[in-house]
């Protein structure tokens, strides 16, 4: 199976080819694997007026229609399964088996949002506080925020792409969405099947295309919300830029995880090698700090380097590969020097380390001094940092010594330590028996510090893309 020679672009709801300016290559081979077209600011401009003109249409859209477009969607990705996650194969270096994966969240998001569009609600509000508001009622309901800005990564083609769709549909709002130049195809065949649907003319626009251009993404005030994941870096310059409309920040991270004394270790180092080396490590939660107790760290570090060594890394499309390609060969030589400075630096190298173009091999280190690049910024690939603690509290310590504040992982049995992390650790999400990596996308998902602001997770989405509109009803005292 390969990609279509070319894909359309979507600009209000209909495919269009102006160009095949955008090569997209296999990340494995380095060829191209087809060509999509690059909007141009003018077609941006179209996009947003065709979403403001669709405002109105899209709020009006009963719960029961949004629902339809959305389980229309679940039918026809489930139909096209393969395919997808072929596309994310060749155009991500996705290992096939994480590309499936990948497809099931895509599938797992729509079904959720199907089944939250239709119980959007709001509340009635007892406003008798006192007496001057005798005979006051209020009843709030959540209206659509109108239209939406969206900027998807490279990491997550049809994920990360759902996660703000899919809300915008169930909350109906029209959007448009800039997918990562890198990967565009997965975000395109979302836009395949939601041409499909009904919605209303100008509901969506799907464009891939050059910085200049996706400047209105940000910039324009015709658009009312704008939801960005990426990198810290580009994210806080873009909120600056925004003006008055909500952004949401979904950004990067450092992930750290906790190996208490009382562990089942074999349980704990066949999670870590997931978290930290499944699709590359290229995930903002993938593991990159591991804490080991000092009791056990020996063990731990035995257990983990001896699976490390086994993993099997080449072809993404080949069954057996667990350690495709980073997403350029420019990221893994990064990546490489990064590791080279921690060696340098004293850092010990446990195992892997060797890069070929972009393919990098599983890498892990020890005893890195914690300022170096490979602790304190996010590495974005294979490679993980074991390090000793001597006791929980300076475990959670180490984990809050970070710009970066998404999620943790704690393995422990421990009730009493479980609640200190909670209540201790500066992140969005605490995992408690398993890694910071882990996600459902039902579940309220974002970070704090560096790792952004607002949550992701269909529901809480759906809170970001709706306003709430208060309702006060005065019954005159006579009429009681």
């Amino acid at each position: 199976m390969k990609l279509d020679d070319s894909y359309p672009f979507y600009l209000a709801n209909c495919p269009e080819s102006p160009n095949t300016d955008l090569e997209v290559t296999d990340k494995y081979t380095g060829e191209v694997a087809t060509r999509v077209p690059l909007a141009s600011p003018e077609d941006i401009d179209r996009a947003i007026a065709s979403a403001v003109g669709a405002t109105k249409p899209m709020r009006e859209l009963a719960p029961y229609e949004r629902q339809a477009v959305l389980n229309h969607c679940v039918a026809r990705f489930e139909q096209r399964y393969d395919e997808l996650a072929m596309s994310l194969c060749i155009e991500a270096g996705k290992p096939i088996k994480d590309a499936r994966g990948e497809v099931n969240r895509l599938i797992d998001t729509f079904r959720i949002a199907a089944e939250e569009s239709v119980r959007i609600t709001g509340e009635v509000l007892n406003l008798e506080i006192s007496p001057r508001a005798r005979g006051y009622h209020g009843m709030v309901k959540p209206v659509p925020i109108g239209p939406c800005s969206f900027i998807s990564p490279f990491n997550f083609p049809l994920n990360l792409a759902a996660h703000k769709i899919a809300p915008a549909i169930a909350a109906g709002c029209p959007f448009i969405l800039k997918p990562a130049s890198l990967t565009p195809v997965g975000a395109l065949l979302i836009g395949q099947v939601l041409a499909e649907t009904d919605l209303p003319a100008g509901a969506f626009s799907i464009l891939p295309c050059r910085r200049d251009g996706a400047d209105l993404f940000t910039t324009d005030e015709r658009l009312k919300l704008l939801s960005f994941t990426g990198s810290p870096e580009v994210g806080w310059k873009l909120k600056q830029r925004a003006g008055k409309k909500p952004v949401i920040l979904e950004l990067g991270g450092n992930a750290a995880v906790v190996v208490d004394e009382d562990a089942d270790l074999q349980d704990a180092v066949e999670r870590i090698l997931i978290g930290a080396f499944y699709q590359s490590g290229q995930s903002c939660i993938g593991v990159q700090r591991i804490l080991v107790h000092a009791a056990v760290i020996d063990a731990f570090r035995e257990l983990l380097v001896d699976a490390t060594r086994q993993l099997k890394m080449g072809d993404p499309k080949l069954e057996e590969t667990f350690i495709g390609p980073m997403i350029t060969a420019d990221e893994a030589e990064r990546l490489e020097s990064w590791i080279a400075q921690a060696v340098e630096a004293g850092g010990n190298l446990l195992c892997g380390g060797k890069r070929e173009g972009a393919m990098l091999e599983a890498t892990l280190l020890e005893s890195v001094p914690s300022h170096l690049d490979i602790c304190a910024e996010e590495a974005f690939g294979p490679v993980a940092v074991l390090s000793q603690f001597d006791d929980f509290d300076q475990a959670l310590a180490m984990v809050n010594d970070s710009q970066f504040g998404l999620q943790a992982g704690i393995f422990t049995r421990d009730w009493v330590k479980v609640q200190r992390a909670w209540d201790e650790l500066e992140v969005g999400g605490v995992v408690i028996g398993d890694i910071p990596s882990w996600r459902v996308d039902n579940m309220p998902y974002g970070g704090v510090k560096e790792s952004g602001l607002g949550r992701e997770g269909v529901r809480y989405a759906i809170a970001h893309m709706s306003e709430p509109r208060l309702l006060v009803m005065r019954t005159p005292p006579g009429e009681k």
